[in-house]
């Protein structure tokens, strides 16, 4: 892992993704799954509302509670999402993208935009694969 000039706030650090130790790979990895983007999405779409977290799960199919439940935390924790409790009985969850948040939804959006383009190559690309005919 390399650093430059990483000064208190880690501005300027530049890593090492090959470096299972290195912070940037990390972090990759937390936001590079499925769940952390339909999450980011679901709640960018609500911006600047709040969604509870049953109505997060109705949104999100396929999602477990348990799995929605630890990307949220790591989203939170992560500085990405805000999350306020109301109490009664049961807790009102409710949650929302902080500014950061936003921004990563962003660079998000370019991602499901560029699969959007090429998805009938990727689809082309599969089909030669599952025919059996090497390109490489």
């Amino acid at each position: 892992m390399t650093t430059r000039g990483a000064g208190a706030a880690g501005h300027g650090v530049s890593g090492d993704l090959f470096d299972p130790r290195c912070p940037t790979r990390q972090l990759l990895d937390r936001i590079g799954t499925k769940w952390t983007s339909m999450a980011v999405k679901t709640l960018a779409d609500a911006a600047p509302d709040e969604v509870r977290f049953a109505e997060l799960r109705r949104r999100m199919p396929g999602v477990s509670q348990k799995m929605l439940s630890v990307t949220l935390r790591s989203l939170t924790r992560d500085g990405l999402v805000s999350r306020r409790v109301e109490p009664a009985v049961p807790p009102r969850v409710f949650y929302r993208l902080t500014g950061l948040g936003l921004s990563l939804e962003v660079a998000l959006a370019g991602l499901r935009t560029w699969a959007e383009e090429h998805m009938a190559e990727i689809d082309r690309a599969n089909e030669t694969a599952d025919q059996g005919v090497d390109g490489g």
